[in-house]
């Protein structure tokens, strides 16, 4: 009698969650043992949390408990932290032990790319789980407590988001829209709060259409963000940032949204990378290794101009059906797929609203667009959970 296949998932984020999902779906019982590894017991919607960061949301409505996403008869969970992969041994090290597989999901998202500029490491926060959220509102929120002490010190009032990609830009459309809220409460006058967006690339939003970046732009302005593009930081201290103008603005605050690299165990683990990704054959394989697949941040995926498509939750929900597809068709020896993936729109919020997008080939904008946000994240809901998630985090 053949040994029942081991299928080990590393993350829970939207490549592993849907990858486990489908399996659950697909495989029979006793057809292959799957294991998702999480050092949370908990999924959380990467795209919701600029809006708990910002204090407009709460970050529970960004978390989703793993165990009620999957069917525990058929999908072993892991809580505990990936430490090392040998794909030599075909073994994963964890923080309380060891496990093997014959095939291995590997989505366990990225990390900051600071670009090696000097002090954003040490200085700098980041949105990139739910922990970190919640730190960074509450860092907001005692800004202007100390200013309530120390008058003197606007720089607690001053705000800057590096980046002006859609995390920054999202993240300053809610942040505008709490600062209100703050003033009231810790009675400080609106004119002395400054949010600074910088963007070193020639345009925020890069790649989006020009017509709704500049919209964009405009609502943002509106809400009192003041933008600084094709400007490069220089330097992050902790008494703010150095641009390469030679200009030095007193922050108190510097939130990094510029740019996500992906997971150091994988240039550890002696995979070949970029910037701590893989460059993914069509199965969405690790080249020189069939049984194993990377997704997500991890991956690398060509569009047809060769250039990588940048890593969004929607890339990694399509690769994670292709992977579950090929992965219980190696296991039945039959043909796997190739990932092409199709653009279903994007749409970026900017704050209460207000939003902007393309779905298709159509630009939309305003509270349609916002309109059309909401539907896009009930449908993931939907995709993970079905109607009793949707009911129970849909933010209607």
């Amino acid at each position: 009698m053949s040994r029942i296949p081991r299928i080990v998932i590393l993350g829970a984020g939207y490549g592993g969650i849907v990858t486990a999902i489908r399996l659950q779906k697909e495989l029979n019982y006793n057809e292959a043992d799957v294991t998702l590894v999480n050092k949370h017991d908990y999924h959380y919607i990467t795209t919701h949390l600029h809006m708990p960061a910002a204090g407009t949301d709460n970050p529970e409505n960004a978390r989703v408990n793993i165990l009620k996403l999957i069917d525990e008869f058929k999908i072993d969970f892991v809580k505990s932290t990936v430490i090392q992969i040998r794909p030599q041994e075909k073994k994963v090290i964890l923080e309380e032990g060891t496990l093997s597989y014959d095939y291995l999901v590997v989505g366990l998202g990225g990390e900051p790319e600071t670009f090696g500029i000097p002090g954003l490491k040490e200085h700098a926060l980041s949105i990139r789980s739910i922990n970190s959220v919640r730190f960074i509102r509450e860092h907001i929120e005692y800004q202007f407590a100390r200013y309530k002490r120390e008058p003197n010190r606007t720089d607690y009032l001053t705000f800057i988001v590096g980046g002006a990609g859609f995390t920054g830009i999202e993240f300053v459309g809610e942040l505008a829209d709490r600062i209100p809220q703050l003033c009231k409460e810790f009675d400080v006058d609106p004119s002395l709060v400054k949010i600074y967006n910088i963007e070193a690339a020639p345009t925020a939003l890069p790649g989006f259409d020009p017509e709704l970046v500049e919209y964009a732009m405009n609502v943002l302005q509106n809400k009192g963000v003041t933008f600084k593009i094709a400007t490069a930081i220089k330097e992050c201290t902790p008494e703010g940032v150095s641009l390469a103008t030679g200009e030095e603005i007193k922050a108190a605050t510097v939130v990094w949204t510029g740019g996500v690299r992906g997971n150091h165990m994988l240039d550890e683990a002696g995979f070949e990378t970029m910037r701590g990704r893989i460059k993914v054959d069509e199965k969405l394989r690790a080249p020189g290794h069939d049984n194993i697949y990377v997704l997500g941040d991890c991956s690398i995926v060509m569009n047809p101009e060769g250039r990588p498509y940048p890593p969004t939750a929607q890339i990694s929900m399509q690769q994670a059906e292709v992977c579950a597809h090929n992965l219980v068709a190696s296991i039945r020896g039959e043909q796997l797929k190739n990932f092409v993936y199709q653009s279903k729109g994007t749409v970026a919020s900017l704050g209460r609203g207000e939003a902007i997008g393309i779905v298709g080939s159509r630009k939309i904008k305003g509270g349609w667009a916002a309109v059309m946000k909401k539907v896009i994240d009930v449908r993931y809901l939907y995709i993970i959970g079905g109607i009793p998630l949707v009911l129970k985090k849909g933010r209607f």
